[in-house]
């Protein structure tokens, strides 16, 4: 029934140029795409909502492109895909993504002032941080937006097998360095 509801509104969008109809599509998918960037970010909620920003403006100028062979949310997570990885690129036009390093700057955080929710969100993008930005997505889509891993072949365009690997490589990455700074 969700499908169908996406499905109804977009063809308002498509056909009609409903923009009340695009407008109930971003408030229902806002949150898991700003959460998306917000994880590939590593925390850069500034960053996070611009790149959800140009995802939803990218969905709207296109809309007539979606044929509906899949989901609406997996068609717009792969636009997500592609708005993150078009930037990274533009930021380091030099480098190999699997080179970037986007570790969070604690240098300046007074340990004390810290609750516990706050260590243990450093501590998660430190984890995230030191995965390959490739991994960082296949995790971040299955572990916190919690799509299967066809969505996930969908929305990136790996093999299965890929996909697999990475998750498989991500989570015993994560779970190593989560063990070695005190979490069991």
């Amino acid at each position: 029934m969700e499908q169908f509801d996406d499905i109804s509104l977009v063809a308002q969008v498509a056909v009609f140029h409903n923009k009340r109809a695009f407008d109930r599509l971003v408030k229902k998918y806002q949150s898991p795409v700003r959460r998306f960037f917000l994880h590939q970010t590593l925390g850069d909620s500034e960053l996070s909502d611009d790149l959800a920003q140009e995802t939803f403006i990218k969905a709207y100028l296109n809309i007539t492109k979606f044929r509906g062979l899949s989901g609406f949310s997996t068609w717009l997570f792969r636009i997500a895909y592609n708005v993150f990885y078009d930037e990274m690129r533009r930021r380091h036009p030099t480098d190999d993504l699997e080179g970037i390093d986007r570790r969070p700057d604690t240098k300046g955080a007074a340990p004390s002032r810290l609750s516990s929710n706050d260590t243990l969100r450093i501590d998660l993008y430190d984890a995230l941080s030191r995965l390959r930005p490739i991994e960082r997505t296949c995790i971040t889509l299955q572990l916190i937006e919690g799509q299967p891993i066809e969505r996930i072949v969908e929305i990136t365009s790996l093999p299965s097998g890929t996909v697999k690997s990475h998750l498989h490589r991500a989570k015993e990455r994560m779970a190593l360095f989560l063990q070695q700074n005190g979490y069991r």
